[in-house]
């Protein structure tokens, strides 16, 4: 159960409690009062792809097993409307006590700039309860995607678009997938807003902590993100300090709580200049700001963007931070402050960079658009053979990384040989695969799909990936991140949405997690039960007791055991 009220607020929750007691009461729809849900141990799905770590996998789901997701015996059972684009990972917490009655609860979360909270158990249902961070009477709105055009007059260096970016359409409002602090009952989101005022026009990030019981701010929520780090590229203050600008910084990666710590990482909208990437960090009680990490503070080209395809900034056990960049100039082997196209271990709230891996060739990378923050990090359990900590990364070229995290091997001229392994991880026509999204794990072996590839495994033995199956299907761009479940070790099962960009309709998919080859299910075996609706690039299933949550355009999508 999420634990008890701060210590002063006990009579304020108390009188929230009721007021959404009521709310829900009025066509919350549902168990009867006094019921009370599923009961297991799974305590929920709290960040992008389930742990600080990536992994992806649920290893407490009991109900779903490999013989019975099956079309016959599973399929869609209802959906949950929303008023946006659902490019955050739905979140789950179990046994959250709302209106005197413990409820499952699933967290969604749309570029409306709204968050929603519903019975996980009961649908289609009114939310339980729904924050939006908009106002529109008072001039507050989500961003229009024309509103990320080129500055006027604007020549380059870059590209000039002078319409906007298309990548998020047609609104910009909540894109990063939120995260949940379990012991404080704590969700975190960062809202853009387009905030008019007169003939004042401002662009803000806002981040929000909202109580998962009520959905009301906590104390210090709704500050605007702001951030400065010495540096000469533009934005600047002219004294020497590069500004954090929300218009043109896309907060497209998940974030990140870790030991108290919530990290925030930044990319552009398309490559529309001036940006840079950025990782804000901030204390998780008073949100008061504790670090910032800017990639390219002293070139004019800025870039350098971490945006993860939707992944988030990992993190090991001991608050260690790992992000990967994108495209953009890299000068640190030389002295400088350029970390573009890298893998970066920051420390936990200051920020301060303690390691970095370059590829050897990171000049074609830039050259080519094949940037490395296309992939996001998975950091892999403690092995017995070779290094004992490592974590993979992989990107747009295709080649995928395996790193020592304690020593990540910084950048070395005409190889990367000082690393533990690099390989293809697939062959496209006559190239590599470009891959987009984050690697699964699963009992030692590397899942992902890669753009025009099949749903490959790879098997992680004495320190080293290699190829142990693949799907017989292929999947086109943007590729898929897979995710787990199982329990424990048995039953397992990869999911995966076929997207094929924005707006085709989805395709939920499952493997076998112990053989890909093998097909247990797909939404388009039954198509008119189960169409899950049309889809958003770089979605993740959410896997929780039972079922199978899936955002796409305007609601999210619930799949489960037929009745």
């Amino acid at each position: 159960m999420i634990g008890s009220a701060r210590p002063g607020t006990k009579l304020l929750f108390a009188l929230v409690l009721l007021a959404v007691g009521i709310y829900a009461g009025c066509g919350g729809g549902g168990d009867s009062a006094g019921s009370s849900p599923p009961q297991t141990a799974f305590s929920g799905v709290l960040t992008y792809h389930n742990d600080n770590a990536r992994t992806g996998q649920n290893l407490q789901e009991t109900v779903l097993t490999p013989a019975n997701v099956k079309s016959a015996t599973f399929g869609k059972l209802f959906s949950f409307p929303v008023d946006g684009f659902v490019y955050a990972q739905p979140l789950y917490v179990s046994d959250v006590l709302i209106a005197g009655q413990l409820r499952n609860v699933v967290f969604v979360a749309t570029e409306h700039n709204s968050v929603y909270a519903f019975d996980a158990d009961s649908g289609p249902s009114a939310p339980l309860w729904h924050r939006s961070f908009i106002a529109p009477a008072n001039g507050i709105t989500t961003v229009p995607f024309q509103d990320t055009a080129s500055p006027p007059g604007y020549t380059g260096p870059g590209p000039v678009i002078p319409g906007g970016c298309g990548d998020l359409t047609p609104e910009i409002g909540i894109t990063g997938t939120p995260v949940i602090d379990p012991a404080t009952g704590t969700l975190y989101v960062v809202a853009k807003t387009k905030e008019v005022s007169g003939a004042n026009v401002a662009y803000e990030h806002r981040l929000h902590a909202l109580d998962i019981r009520t959905g009301i701010d906590r104390s210090g929520s709704g500050k605007a993100l702001q951030a400065t780090v010495p540096g000469t590229t533009t934005p600047n203050d002219g004294n020497g300090n590069v500004l954090f600008q929300s218009l043109r910084q896309n907060q497209r990666a998940a974030l990140l709580l870790s030991n108290g710590v919530v990290s925030v990482a930044f990319s552009s909208h398309c490559t529309i200049r001036p940006y840079q990437g950025w990782v804000l960090a901030f204390d998780a009680t008073t949100l008061n700001p504790l670090g910032a990490f800017n990639a390219v503070p002293n070139d004019p080209k800025g870039k350098g963007g971490i945006w993860h395809s939707g992944g988030g900034p990992a993190a090991d056990a001991s608050g260690n931070v790992f992000v990967m960049t994108g495209d953009g100039p890299f000068d640190v082997a030389t002295g400088g402050s350029s970390f573009a196209d890298s893998v970066i271990k920051l420390a936990n709230g200051s920020l301060t960079v303690s390691d970095y891996f370059t590829p050897f060739n990171y000049q074609e990378l830039e050259a080519s658009n094949a940037d490395m923050s296309a992939g996001g990090p998975l950091l892999l359990p403690d092995q017995s053979v070779g290094p004992q900590r490592l974590m993979v990364s992989a990107g747009k070229q295709g080649i995928v990384y395996l790193l020592n995290r304690d020593s990540l091997g910084g950048f070395q001229a005409g190889s990367d040989s000082q690393i533990v392994q690099s390989f293809n991880w697939g062959t496209c026509g006559t190239g590599r695969c470009t891959i987009f999204g984050t690697p699964a794990y699963f009992e030692n072996t590397v899942y992902l799909a890669a753009v025009g590839d099949k749903l490959r495994a790879y098997t992680l033995s004495n320190g080293q990936l290699s190829l142990s199956g693949q799907s017989t299907n292929t999947f086109q761009w943007p590729g898929a991140t897979p995710a787990i479940s199982a329990n424990g070790s048995a039953n397992g099962i990869v999911w995966v949405l076929e997207t094929n960009g924005s707006g085709a309709p989805v395709v939920l998919r499952a493997y076998s997690a112990a053989d890909v080859s093998i097909q247990l299910y797909n939404s388009d075996q039954n198509p008119a039960r189960d169409n899950p609706g049309q889809a958003v690039k770089f979605t993740v299933p959410t896997i929780a007791n039972g079922k199978v949550y899936v955002g796409v355009q305007g609601k999210v999508s619930v799949f489960g055991l037929l009745p």
